[in-house]
């Protein structure tokens, strides 16, 4: 029976503090728009990616650092 002394006061800490918590949060917007999250995870904003090449190697060939693109990669 001792430890409630210890128990009852922390449970009413913690059910003020999980209130302060919820306060806070609604006070600060979070839950002002709770449908819009989920509609633009739907919405298709990505670009097409890019198919045009400035030069002529085809797409998907690796430029090396060390040379301009569009010239062959040999060993010098």
């Amino acid at each position: 029976m001792e430890i409630l002394i210890l128990l009852i006061p922390l449970s009413v800490a913690v059910a003020f503090a999980i209130g302060f918590a919820f306060w806070w949060s609604a006070q600060s917007g979070q839950f002002d728009d709770l449908e819009g999250p989920g509609d633009r995870i739907l919405m298709d904003d990505d670009k097409p990616p890019d198919t045009a090449v400035s030069d002529d190697r085809p797409l998907g060939t690796a430029v090396s650092d060390d040379k301009p693109p569009g010239t062959a990669a040999s060993d010098d």
